[in-house]
């Protein structure tokens, strides 16, 4: 009859882990890499903006947005409607998801950097033929463990780690893209929710202003000072500025519920509340200096971690051309008896090394070399497009922010210019000297100006959120 028992002490365990760390210790400073090394592309920015923007000293100065630069509008309902959807949008939760992914990809990647420790155990008792006795019973007995470890002497497994770390980081700077495209979009929804509430106190305005005159037409034809065709005419145009209300009631139904999206709410639970453009301030905006706005756009820098990423693959891919090389360490005791599981004369140990190199795999590895070098070009030329893009973007925000408020300021005089020359209509349709014509085209004149004033205020807001965003918003790379 066999018996056979394995144990392991403590004391075994400790020396085991520390032969195993001492080892990975040695074989790291052994290592080396099979890849190239990582460098940021060179790419020079512009000294200055070919556009100030209007925006004061843009071109030599450091001052960027605050970061919480939406508080620069000067509304409470914004700042709380930002805050909201901070807490509860759904494309930021998934932003914020996708980083704990990214996350436990690195502790994944980072594993094969240490070794595998694995504890078995076995109790068996077995009946088995033998010579002369006819057959034997014994028991085993066999608890061990067994530590593996992979020399990472090509660098394969380190760049693993590396490029699932720059996933990591890339994940975190897509979030805050996110959140800069949330901020955003919030604050240009809620403006145009407000755009929409003062063109429709504009229309109704104009329209309470033109049944005033209709009553006063319909009077006079009474009293035989006014035509029928004097009253048609403004009875008519009554009917238009009536008629132009429920497209802007619409819009602004359409952009709560847009806004109430943006919030993680269903549309019908969201109420505005109630404003104006003219409540807003129209803060100026610091452009910072060309060569500082790479450092402060989460796009640019979630494309380099990509770029970064694909360094690391290409690393990866060359040193799985090379042999690898595997440690094996085990340990444990063998006896018949439970008893006597840990004598150390029933002590047992193996040590054991592999090396594998890959002949022939049908040109997959160099394929894979081959894949991730073009991957890289393809990043770079990402890279590069990301980078000018967003020089691009400040530059149309500054041009865009100045001449809105230009035409803001200009389209504020004809607005004066026609409410006089609605005023002086009036009172000359009073006196008689003047007919019904000449008030229903200064009427017009006066709504179209005023409608479009308040879609330029909304368009120079909207620059300047665009600018803001351009700017990479408060945000700054760490």
């Amino acid at each position: 009859m066999t018996r056979s028992v394995s144990a392991h002490r403590p004391r075994e365990c400790r020396r085991l882990v520390e032969a195993s760390v001492l080892l990975i210790a040695a074989t790291q400073l052994l290592g080396c890499s099979v890849g190239p090394t990582y460098r940021r592309p060179a790419m020079p920015a512009p000294p200055r903006w070919s556009e100030s923007g209007g925006v004061g000293s843009a071109t030599v100065s450091s001052v960027w947005p605050a970061q919480e630069w939406w508080q620069a509008f000067g509304s409470a309902r914004l700042d709380a409607l930002i805050a909201e959807a901070e807490r509860n949008n759904d494309d930021l939760k998934a932003a914020a998801a996708r980083i704990e992914e990214a996350d436990a990809q690195v502790r994944i990647a980072g594993a094969p950097l240490l070794p595998t420790l694995s504890a078995t155990g076995l109790a068996q008792r077995a009946r088995a033929p033998a010579p002369i006795v006819g057959q034997t019973l014994g028991n085993t007995f066999y608890p061990a463990l067994t530590a593996t470890y992979e020399l990472d002497f090509w660098g394969k497994n380190r760049a693993l780690r590396d490029a699932a770390l720059a996933a990591a980081r890339g994940s975190r700077y897509d979030r805050e893209t996110v959140a800069l495209t949330l901020i955003s979009s919030v604050a240009r929804t809620y403006f145009q929710v407000l755009e929409l509430e003062d063109r429709l106190r504009v229309a109704r305005q104009n329209l309470a202003n033109g049944e005033e005159i209709l009553r006063g037409l319909t009077s006079e034809q009474a009293a035989g000072t006014a035509t029928g065709l004097d009253v048609a005419q403004q009875d008519t145009a009554v009917a238009l500025l009536y008629a132009a209300i429920p497209p802007l009631e619409e819009q602004q139904h359409q952009n709560v519920y847009a806004l109430a999206l943006l919030l993680g709410r269903t549309p019908e639970s969201l109420d505005a509340g109630t404003g104006s453009l003219t409540e807003l301030a129209t803060p100026p905006v610091a452009a910072g200096l060309p060569s500082e706005l790479l450092e402060r756009r989460p796009d640019v820098a979630s494309a380099e971690e990509q770029l970064i990423a694909a360094n690391a693959d290409i690393v990866a891919a060359r040193a799985a051309l090379f042999p690898s090389i595997v440690l094996t360490a085990g340990g444990g005791y063998e006896s018949s008896v439970l008893a006597s599981l840990v004598n150390p004369a029933h002590r047992v140990y193996s040590l054991a090394g592999s090396l594998t190199q890959p002949i022939f795999e049908g040109g997959a590895l160099r394929g894979q070399v081959a894949y991730d070098k073009a991957r890289y070009i393809e990043l770079l030329a990402d890279y590069h497009k990301t980078v000018i893009t967003a020089l691009s973007d400040v530059e149309s925000a500054l041009v865009a922010a100045a001449q809105s408020g230009e035409q803001q300021r200009r389209q504020q005089d004809a607005v004066d210019k026609a409410r006089k020359a609605y005023e002086y209509s009036r009172a000359q349709l009073e006196a008689g000297t003047v007919n019904v014509l000449t008030v229903l085209n200064t009427e017009n004149a006066l709504f179209s100006a005023q409608d479009a004033l308040v879609q330029i205020e909304y368009t120079h807001l909207q620059a300047l959120i665009d600018l803001y965003t351009a700017l990479g918003g408060g945000w700054k790379r760490a």
